[in-house]
């Protein structure tokens, strides 16, 4: 049986706007997919000048006339990064410009008067984390300081049926647990134990029952 030639025009129409449909999908997801060790994550944020790098911190170190020097490196464990030429150098407790400066010096060997810029392209040494009854449960990376209450806001406020009287902070300090009970609504409602809406450290975990 021949189709007729609407029927034809209607395929290839159909055809085409599946194929718009799943191209827009794709780009959609590839736009939120954010290569930061899994789960769901939020992007980093630009960190302040003064920030300190730390381990598992991803850099891209780039060179302006020298490409093949140029490299996304991610600081290992040790503290140090590996760099084409250059080699091993120590980028953990350093801040993006001080790095710089460290990274110039020893192109210097091998360059005549190298340009280079150091910028921190995910913060991963840096994460405080919230789980339970949240919008967005997930890892956040800490580029400054952040309160039990802004993180809670960043991850998209608390579920209707979160317990937010008894919400809890845990921090590990010297091996050892520790934990820090808040009360959602008494802080915001600024009645009593505002202290408990502590500025978080990296590491620290908050639950939402």
């Amino acid at each position: 049986m021949q189709l007729r030639p609407l029927s034809l025009i209607s395929i290839v129409v159909l055809t085409c706007s599946v194929a718009n449909v799943a191209a827009q999908q794709t780009g959609r997801v590839g736009a939120q997919i954010a290569p930061s060790g899994g789960g769901a994550t939020a992007l980093s944020p630009t960190p302040s000048p003064d920030y300190v790098i730390g381990p598992a911190d991803v850099l891209s170190i780039v060179f302006w006339r020298d490409k093949e020097m140029s490299a996304d490196v991610i600081v290992r464990p040790d503290g140090r990064i590996s760099l084409p030429v250059i080699g091993e150098i120590a980028a953990a407790g350093y801040t993006p410009e001080q790095l710089r400066t460290r990274i110039t010096d020893a192109a210097g060997k091998y360059l005549e008067e190298p340009d280079a810029t150091v910028a921190v392209k995910e913060i991963r040494s840096r994460n405080v984390f919230i789980t339970g009854s949240v919008a967005k449960p997930a890892a956040y990376p800490l580029s400054g300081e952040m309160t039990v209450l802004q993180l809670i806001a960043v991850a998209g406020g608390l579920l209707e049926y979160a317990d937010s009287k008894n919400i809890m902070v845990i921090h590990t300090e010297g091996g050892r647990q520790l934990y820090r009970k808040f009360n959602y609504k008494d802080v915001v409602r600024q009645q009593k134990h505002a202290a408990q809406n502590i500025v978080l450290k990296p590491g620290d975990t908050v639950v939402v029952p």
